[in-house]
């Protein structure tokens, strides 16, 4: 698993790539939960294009940063998400509580960052 984060003023956007299984998901959660701490963000943009496979434990990453960024009063954006991937946050339920859009340009805008 391989991870970037950039901020752009108050969003987040985090890139993943590779598995995201219970044996990378504790050293995600504290990079993410430091980032955020650090950047003093809002939103959250998660790029999951080239994530090829998520298990229980990845989702229950991605839903803690949604409850912290949630409480700060923001959002958190899904985007370019890869077709497994995708069926797994459909079966969750995760697309009733995280908005998906195309690609990070579109998320920024619909959160109104233009860049």
């Amino acid at each position: 698993m391989n991870s970037t984060f950039k901020v752009v003023e108050d969003v987040l956007i985090v890139r993943l790539e590779g598995e995201l299984d219970h044996h990378e998901a504790e050293a995600l959660r504290e990079q993410w939960k430091n980032m955020i701490e650090k950047n003093l963000v809002k939103h959250v943009i998660l790029n999951l294009e080239a994530v090829s496979f998520m298990d229980s434990s990845g989702l229950g990453v991605v839903l803690g940063r949604y409850k912290e960024i949630l409480q700060l009063g923001g959002e958190m954006v899904v985007c370019s998400i890869s077709l497994p991937v995708k069926r797994l946050f459909e079966m969750s339920g995760l697309f009733k509580i995280i908005r998906l859009e195309d690609d990070e340009q579109s998320a920024l805008f619909t959160l109104g960052v233009a860049s």
